[in-house]
């Protein structure tokens, strides 16, 4: 199968490619970034974009049987300035817009494309558990991945299978969410942020692998789907690295100082989601961490 990610060369996009490849998949990455930076590898292509066109790329779309659509910037790389909020949303929604362009103009069209997204899609509420088919919230988070989803809506117009990833937090110590979670621990200073009843829902990154490639080799699976193990509060989620790391979880963190430090994207840790998973486990998905203890006790073994 060839297989082209956009935003290939970030967290995720690493550790699906390498897993892809190690399973007899040829891949091409779109990456922003001149090629001759990357590491030649077999079967693995880089291929520059400007994020916002099909210039120059395109073609090889008539090659692709799969797309998977990372790109975007991080969320969490720095305050939520209105320079960075533009930002933020013009890279999903034109990084978005360019592959749908691609996809009308190929004269052979891919069989799937996988749409990354967030579960911030539904906004914040302490008490609700939300599934796949509720409104979009009315923060920014929202308002980003409904730009997001919507970017690359039109391909299912084309005869195009389209599965739409709301992603939890990933689970991972190279990056992302979890080293700085994990941080204050190590400092033996842990403790829950803000009230501790907001809800995080999670993945370990070998089930987001598994999971990406579960969308794109079961034809059956279309539409949006919430991407994660399970939902678990900023308190139970403070006790777990406690046990598992024994180390004390005494202190903790209020929302105004983090509100101060952070600014509105303070959002991102003091305010959350409880969503059902049931979607993605009826499609017969098995997770190989399901519960957030196994995954920890996982990945600091390591």
């Amino acid at each position: 199968m060839n297989v082209l990610i956009a935003g290939g060369a970030g967290l995720i996009g690493q550790a699906l490619t390498k897993s892809l490849v190690d399973d007899g998949h040829i891949v091409t990455i779109l990456s922003r970034k001149d090629p001759t930076v990357f590491e030649v590898k077999p079967k693995i292509r880089y291929q520059q974009w400007d994020g916002k066109t099909s210039r120059g790329w395109g073609n090889i779309i008539n090659e692709t049987d799969a797309i998977i659509n990372l790109a975007g910037e991080n969320i969490s790389g720095g305050r939520w300035t209105a320079k960075r909020k533009i930002a933020l949303r013009e890279s999903r929604a034109n990084a978005g817009a360019a592959i749908a362009q691609a996809v009308r103009e190929a004269e052979r069209k891919p069989k799937v494309l996988v749409q990354v997204s967030g579960v911030g899609s539904y906004g914040t509420n302490e008490n609700k558990i939300f599934v796949e088919g509720d409104a979009y919230g009315n923060n920014f988070q929202a308002e980003i991945c409904k730009d997001w989803e919507s970017s690359t809506q039109s391909v299912e117009s084309m005869g195009v299978r389209r599965v739409v990833a709301r992603l939890g937090v990933v689970f991972t110590l190279k990056g992302g969410a979890l080293p700085i979670i994990l941080l204050p621990f190590r400092l033996f200073v842990g403790g829950t942020l803000g009230s501790g009843r907001q809800w995080m829902p999670w993945i370990h990154m070998e089930d987001t692998i598994r999971v990406f490639k579960f969308f794109i080799e079961n034809p059956e699976v279309r539409g949006t789907i919430n991407v994660a193990a399970e939902s678990i509060t900023n308190k139970q989620l403070a006790k777990t690295i406690s046990k598992t790391m024994r180390k004390p979880s005494l202190i903790p963190v209020p929302a105004f100082f983090l509100r101060l430090i952070l600014g509105e994207m303070s959002t991102v840790v003091l305010e959350g989601q409880h969503v059902s998973t049931d979607r993605l486990k009826n499609f017969g998905f098995k997770f190989n961490f399901p519960d957030a203890e196994s995954a920890l006790r996982n990945l600091l073994k390591k």
